[in-house]
C-alpha cells in the first residue's frame, strides 16, 4: 500500500511549491483564525494558484459559518473541506461537497459510532485530543486505539515527526499521514530538510 502524505498548515506560495517538489500528495490550508497557521481566504486563493492538479488542496475549517463554507467552496475551489471542529453530520453534508471528518481522540470516543454518524465523509482523520485546541497541538495519541480492520479511508495525524512516522505507519497502516508542527522550525514555518525526510520515510514504507 502506498501511504499518502498531507502537509498541513501551509502559509505561503513558496512553502506550497517546496512541499510539492518534495513529494507531498496533499496540502492543507488552515482558514481558522484560532490557529497559529491561519491564512485568510485571499492568501489561501493565492496559494491555491500554485498547487498542481495532481496534488490535493484541503481547506481546513473549524466551526465556520455556513456562508463562509460556501465562500471557500466557490472562491478557493479546494478538492476537499476538512471539518475539524464540532460540526454535525447534517452541517457537513449540506454542501454536497467532498469532505474529511477530523475527529479528536477523546477518552470516551466510540470510533465505530463516529464513523457511522459521518458515513458520507470521504476520509476520516484522527488527531490527538486537547480540551481547548482544535488540532495542531504536536501531541500524539495511543495509535493502538485505532482499528486495524476497517472499510473507510483513514488519515493519521497528531504529533507525527520524521522520527516516529515509520512506527506510526507500522502500527496503524493508514491511507494517509498528516503532519504540521513535526516538520516546522516554528508555527507555520516549514523546514525543508524535515519535510523531505518525513516524506522519504513515509514512501519507504510503501
Amino acid at each position: 500500500m502506498v501511504v499518502k502524505v498531507k502537509i498541513c498548515g501551509i502559509t505561503n506560495c513558496q512553502q506550497a511549491l517546496m512541499v510539492q517538489e518534495a513529494g507531498a500528495d496533499a496540502l492543507g490550508l488552515v482558514l481558522y483564525q484560532g490557529s497559529s497557521r491561519f491564512v485568510n481566504l485571499e492568501r489561501a486563493i493565492d496559494i491555491r494558484g500554485v498547487i498542481r492538479p495532481d496534488v490535493l488542496c484541503v481547506a481546513l475549517l473549524v466551526n465556520a459559518a455556513e456562508e463562509f463554507v460556501k465562500l471557500v467552496i466557490d472562491h478557493l475551489k479546494p478538492d476537499l473541506i476538512q471539518f475539524h471542529g464540532d460540526e454535525t453530520p447534517e452541517f457537513c453534508q449540506q454542501f454536497n461537497f467532498p469532505y474529511i471528518r477530523a475527529t479528536r481522540m477523546r477518552d470516551d470516543l466510540d470510533i465505530s459510532a463516529e464513523v457511522l454518524r459521518y458515513s458520507e465523509s470521504q476520509w476520516f482523520l484522527f488527531d490527538a485530543f486537547h480540551a481547548d485546541t482544535y488540532g495542531g497541538t504536536g501531541k500524539k495519541f495511543d495509535w493502538n486505539r485505532l482499528p486495524t480492520l476497517r472499510d473507510y479511508a483513514l488519515i493519521l495525524a497528531g504529533g507525527l515527526t520524521p522520527e516516529n512516522v515509520v512506527a506510526a505507519i507500522e502500527a496503524v497502516s493508514p491511507d494517509m499521514v498528516d503532519v504540521s508542527g513535526g516538520v516546522e522550525t516554528g508555527p507555520g514555518v516549514k523546514d525543508e530538510s524535515k519535510v523531505r525526510l518525513f516524506i522519504r520515510r513515509v514512501k519507504s514504507c510503501s
